[in-house]
């Protein structure tokens, strides 16, 4: 059912894909600067993947810090969403 749900969802969704409409990709370091300037600190990182936390209402976000690679677009759209942002204001912080 999930799948279905991926496939015919509708294009206002909040879910969608900001590298599905622009060309250029977003790194890791770049989201995590994003979460800095939203509030959001590092906490831990293990491996790859860096926890940021924001103290004021405690919204996790999890950030895979792979060098050189940009980030896949529905992670790119789960990470977003969890930092409470629509695709609009993301590319404005960019």
């Amino acid at each position: 059912m999930a799948r279905w749900f991926l496939r015919n969802r509708s294009s206002s969704s909040p879910f969608e894909s900001p590298c599905e409409s622009s060309s250029s990709a977003i790194e890791a370091r770049e989201l995590a600067r994003i979460a800095r300037r939203l509030g959001f600190e590092l906490r831990r990182q293990k491996g790859s993947h860096a926890v940021f936390v924001r103290s004021e209402d405690g919204s996790r976000v999890v950030i895979p810090m792979h060098t050189g690679k940009s980030i896949k677009p529905k992670t790119l759209s789960a990470i977003v969403h969890d930092m409470g942002l629509t695709i609009d204001e993301l590319r404005e912080l960019l």
